[in-house]
């Protein structure tokens, strides 16, 4: 794994927007697997910008979402396709019909996963796929457990994960219980990865992620395995590397 240490939040944003933008220049027709969440908003904003300066063209491009809440419509502010669609997508120039969220309302929620996946394939792989981690170092919706899924599928979210989630709800009692995420195995087959993560409650799943060791426990350890991860964090989450 290649380990990019930067000052600041604003430094992550920025060198994480630069290898992302690099992808779509060497291939106008890149598959981007892309985060939700907190930690690639500053990301977002620096694609935009490089999008108005004509830096960076999304005309081609088609991006792969990573989850998507069940239970809550596309029109609900917390609901990921809306998250992508008002941080995102309305201010590039992208295809909205070449922008996949999993659908959290499907009838069939066993063969929206299942088709998910075989999108994926059919589309030829995703070129670089964004990741945030979480404080107990799940990956998407891929929490802390004795098994891991290798494929997109329904999971119950821990109480830890309801609990960092409830920010974005009015209350706690609003988070959904359920999720759709693509599974590890999925994410493992992105040609390369790009982790991002800022702040002292992500420094403890940074230290794992590098402890040489790999754990269901600390699904993001998984990482270790790739051949290509670049992890860009700034000095908190790097404070417990190397102790």
């Amino acid at each position: 794994m290649k380990l990019i240490i930067e000052k600041d939040y604003e430094g992550i944003s920025k060198r994480a927007a630069k290898e992302i933008s690099k992808v779509i220049n060497n291939k106008e027709h890149s598959i981007l697997g892309l985060a939700t969440g907190s930690s690639p908003i500053g990301l977002y904003e620096q694609l935009i910008k490089l999008n108005e300066e004509k830096k960076v063209d999304f005309s081609k491009v088609t991006t792969i979402n990573l989850d998507e809440y069940i239970g809550i419509s596309n029109n609900h502010p917390q609901s990921y396709r809306y998250f992508m669609n008002n941080t995102l997508f309305n201010h590039i120039n992208i295809d909205k019909n070449n922008t996949y969220v999993p659908n959290g309302n499907a009838e069939d929620m066993k063969a929206e996963c299942i088709g998910y996946d075989k999108n994926i394939r059919d589309l030829g792989g995703i070129d670089v796929q964004l990741l945030g981690i979480g404080g107990n170092g799940h990956i998407a919706f891929n929490e802390p457990d004795e098994e891991l899924v290798l494929g997109t599928h329904v999971t119950g979210l821990t109480e830890s994960t309801i609990k960092a989630n409830s920010r974005f709800f009015d209350s706690i009692d609003e988070v959904p219980k359920k999720a759709i995420t693509m599974g590890l195995g999925e994410i493992m087959k992105a040609k390369s990865i790009i982790l991002i993560a800022s702040g002292e409650g992500k420094a403890e799943a940074i230290a794992k992620l590098f402890s040489g060791k790999i754990t269901t426990k600390s699904p993001a350890t998984l990482l270790a395995v790739h051949n290509d991860v670049t992890v860009i964090i700034d000095e908190q989450a790097a404070s417990l590397l190397n102790k």
